[in-house]
């Protein structure tokens, strides 16, 4: 059972898989700072100085200033300038990984297409070999 399990690790697609989570992980990271800190800054601003991460529904009816002042109260809340981030951070994942696969599908080798075996009957349409100089079905006789 150990060998068996050490060869399906050891095979190479499961191995890439493995790299890809933990780089998928690493990049995960990098677009959520890239969201948080560099593209949703500049879209409050024009907005009217609006900081997303801190847009929340306060549902027990206080009224706190932040959402740390919110949860802190133990009050109910919904946060959704945080999940305005998290969708902004998926739209970037989505079109970056759409762009590495377009890439990645763009590079592969396009199998060579195999050479014909048959040929049509010019006289009665039907599929014959490529090599017959007479039709089996109209016995007619070909080029």
């Amino acid at each position: 059972m150990f060998k068996e399990f050490k060869e399906f690790i050891m095979r190479g697609n499961v191995l890439d898989l493995a790299v890809g989570i933990v780089i998928g992980a690493a990049f995960g990271k990098i677009v959520t700072s890239l969201v948080s800190d560099i593209v949703m800054p500049p879209i409050g601003v024009v907005l009217g100085k609006v900081d997303f991460s801190n847009l929340f529904v306060d549902l027990s009816g206080g009224q706190h200033s932040t959402i740390a002042a919110a949860k802190a109260a133990g009050a109910a809340t919904i946060n959704y300038g945080l999940f305005l981030n998290t969708v902004v951070d998926f739209l970037i994942v989505a079109f970056v990984i759409f762009l590495v696969v377009k890439q990645a599908n763009r590079m592969k080798r396009q199998p060579a297409l195999a050479a014909p075996t048959t040929k049509e009957c010019p006289f009665c349409r039907t599929s014959i070999s490529i090599q017959a100089t007479r039709c089996p079905n109209c016995t007619s006789q070909l080029g």
